[in-house]
């Protein structure tokens, strides 16, 4: 395969460019295809059966712009249809889950706390992954309205900070030690967060592990790029394009796509 060829990623809405960011930062030489599916969010209160649905959508146009590998940049998405995923298609496809397992290592308390989709907490998936710690408390909290309120471009709206508070005070009360961001929406609440809890809470999120992953996947397949010229970054939304741009640095490579 032309190892020239880009890299496709796909989330519910802006939450995956926090994956994209990553990948790019860390595979600057790779072209990379960014598609916010905005008009279906949040994938999080969709059922199981529509998810797979809405990822198969955007795979199959990844794949028309022959995308050489497909980065599922959602954890609800991941949580919910990756081995559907991976059975339909033949090239490689990574997935996103919360960060439990370094949480894990990371605890001094043995307590570490989730917020996360509703879609990804009550997936078979994440349930597997918790039971594989039963020595640590994990508090999950479903983040009620963050991803609506992101997708609407409203992170400093006073309904954002009220709606942290209520979610992580209680966390907080019983004894995490380390918070694990299982949507790639809310990094960007990140700044908001840190003034929510207390100092020594660890915040956990999954973008660098994924690009480093991807990188190791790509060399494991013989598809990674080897040329010296920046990447192409193109990125497509089926919602209003001036939200996508505040996420984005490079703000003519955001396009509408009635996908």
């Amino acid at each position: 395969m032309d190892n020239t060829k880009p890299i496709g990623l796909f989330d519910s809405g802006i939450g995956g460019t926090t994956i994209c960011k990553e990948v790019n930062l860390l595979l600057p030489y790779e072209n990379t295809i960014y598609l916010a599916d905005s008009k279906n969010a949040p994938y999080g209160q969709r059922t199981k059966e529509q998810i797979i649905a809405l990822s198969i959508k955007n795979i199959d146009y990844l794949i028309s712009q022959h995308c050489k590998l497909i980065i599922v940049a959602c954890n609800t998405a991941t949580t919910n249809a990756i081995s559907e995923l991976r059975a339909k298609y033949s090239l490689p496809i990574i997935g996103i889950e919360p960060a439990v397992k370094p949480a894990t290592i990371l605890t001094k308390t043995a307590v570490i706390g989730v917020l996360a989709t509703k879609g990804t907490l009550t997936s078979e998936l994440f349930s597997n992954t918790v039971k594989k710690y039963s020595d640590i408390v994990i508090v999950e909290q479903i983040g009620y309205d963050l991803v609506k309120l992101i997708e609407e471009g409203k992170i400093n709206d006073p309904e954002m900070d009220y709606l942290l508070q209520q979610y992580l005070e209680p966390m907080v009360i019983k004894g995490m030690d380390t918070l694990v961001l299982g949507c790639t929406h809310y990094p960007y609440l990140i700044s908001k967060i840190k003034k929510l809890i207390p100092e020594h809470i660890n915040i956990i999120d999954s973008g660098a592990a994924v690009a480093k992953h991807t990188r190791k996947v790509l060399e494991e397949n013989n598809l990674l790029n080897t040329g010296k010229t920046i990447g192409k970054r193109l990125f497509y939304t089926n919602k209003e394009v001036e939200i996508l741009r505040l996420f984005v640095e490079d703000k003519s490579s955001v396009h509408y796509l009635d996908f």
